[in-house]
């Protein structure tokens, strides 16, 4: 028996997959979150995405949205309801190579953009991973490997192509709707689809790629003189740390990205962090900014990694939070600790010019388990780590609530959040925790 909806608008005819069609299997659910959606519509356009969007409410059907597949809350896919799936509009155009404006759309992933602008010597700061979507990622902040030297990705959107809840479409930018750019830029799935971005790009032909291991003490020392090292870094020098319990050492591998192709200002980045404490190199080479996003990440989600995860963002490595890190790291719940540096140009944009608040923090603290460890033990293992945090970063959180939304839009942000999300979607077609 053929599955079918009750009706299929004119606009979506051969773009809605069901589940009795071959495609389904690889289009129902995101990479940490297994679905079941009734209907994924593979949305070839603005057009589509508002023809998508008058089928679920008129059919009364829960709505999801899809720029990538990562989607950490698995708000991505859902039982029953209708996916809106953008990867079929991934093109990427370099529309003034003098100001470096690109135009980018949603369903596009980090590495196809990498690709698209690595023969312009242009790059964005993304995504750790070629599969994230840039929908997901260009309306809810990005600290990626230029964190540093770039900033935010949303601190170089300079429009977004918005189709609201009721179907309307429009371009976002200071002239025309600056309130829906404001919002679209760190809070932008609770006000519209974004369908494409305008973004400015940076120079950069190639990068310094170095990913070394540090023993790290009990007391979290050398956590410490990293955050030290990483005050007193140029720009160009960003990094991601993964701490690992190996019986009963703590490793620390630490992943660090220079935005030159320079081999003296590579090094003189690096070699301070040859200093926190006992380190070993395991590579160091100049490669393409395209080849830490590789294509080779581009894989169908099918719910392979379930995974729960929470974060905070940190002012300052006290003795205690270092403490408290290394005790997560090596507790009874196995429990994985990524620390992203911050700083730099992450925190020169004003906290009110953007829906993400957060611009005095030093560093972002992600913390994740995995089955057989549900989210309860991942709490437990957390709890010492979250009372010294400030802030929370949307895109690493599986289970969003509204005292996440507090912590990540915290104080007037989060009033001013509620208010435009209710403006552009009073139905709340797009409701997201905390709206109330």
């Amino acid at each position: 028996m053929t599955t079918s909806l009750p009706t299929t608008p004119a606009e979506l005819a051969g773009k809605i997959v069901l589940p009795d069609d071959r495609r389904y299997s690889s289009l129902r659910s995101t990479y940490t979150t297994t679905g079941r959606p009734a209907a994924v519509v593979l949305a070839e356009s603005a057009d589509a995405v508002a023809a998508a969007l008058r089928l679920a409410r008129e059919q009364g059907l829960p709505l999801a949205v899809r720029s990538g597949g990562h989607g950490l809350s698995g708000s991505a896919t859902n039982n029953g309801g209708l996916v809106i799936d953008l990867s079929p509009m991934h093109r990427v155009e370099v529309l003034d190579r003098a100001t470096r404006l690109v135009r980018i759309e949603a369903g596009a992933r980090w590495a196809q953009v990498a690709q698209a602008l690595a023969p312009h010597g242009l790059a964005i700061s993304s995504g750790d991973h070629g599969n994230v979507g840039a929908g997901g990622l260009a309306t809810a902040g990005g600290i990626g490997w230029l964190v540093r030297h770039y900033g935010l990705t949303i601190d170089h959107v300079r429009a977004v192509e918005v189709v609201l809840p009721d179907g309307t479409q429009v371009r976002a930018d200071p002239a025309t709707e600056p309130d829906l750019l404001w919002v679209m830029r760190g809070a932008g799935a609770g006000a519209g689809i974004a369908v494409a971005f305008e973004i400015e790009a940076i120079e950069l032909h190639a990068i310094g790629f170095a990913q070394l291991v540090a023993h790290v003490d009990p007391a979290g020392e050398t956590l410490r003189r990293w955050e030290a090292v990483i005050a007193e870094a140029p720009r160009e020098l960003s990094t991601a740390v993964m701490l690992s319990s190996h019986g009963a050492a703590t490793l620390a591998f630490i992943t660090a990205v220079v935005a030159s192709d320079d081999p003296a200002t590579i090094q003189q980045a690096v070699q301070p962090l040859l200093d926190i404490g006992e380190v070993t190199v395991q590579q160091a080479h100049i490669t393409a900014y395209s080849d830490l996003v590789s294509p080779a990440h581009l894989h169908p989600n099918t719910g392979q990694m379930p995974s729960h995860t929470t974060n905070g963002l940190l002012k300052e490595m006290t003795p205690d939070v270092a403490r408290a890190l290394v005790t997560a790291s090596t507790g009874p719940t196995p429990t994985l600790i990524q620390l992203r540096s911050l700083g730099g140009a992450a925190n020169d944009m004003d906290p009110e010019a953007t829906a993400y608040a957060h611009r005095h923090q030093r560093t972002l603290i992600v913390a994740s388990s995995f089955p057989p460890y549900d989210r309860k033990a991942l709490s437990g293992a957390w709890a010492p780590v979250a009372e010294h945090v400030d802030g929370q970063y949307v895109n690493f959180e599986s289970k969003p609530d509204a005292d996440t939304f507090a912590r990540a839009h915290p104080g007037p942000t989060g009033d001013r959040v509620r208010e435009l999300w209710k403006k552009y979607d009073p139905d709340g077609v797009l409701r997201q925790p905390g709206a109330a």
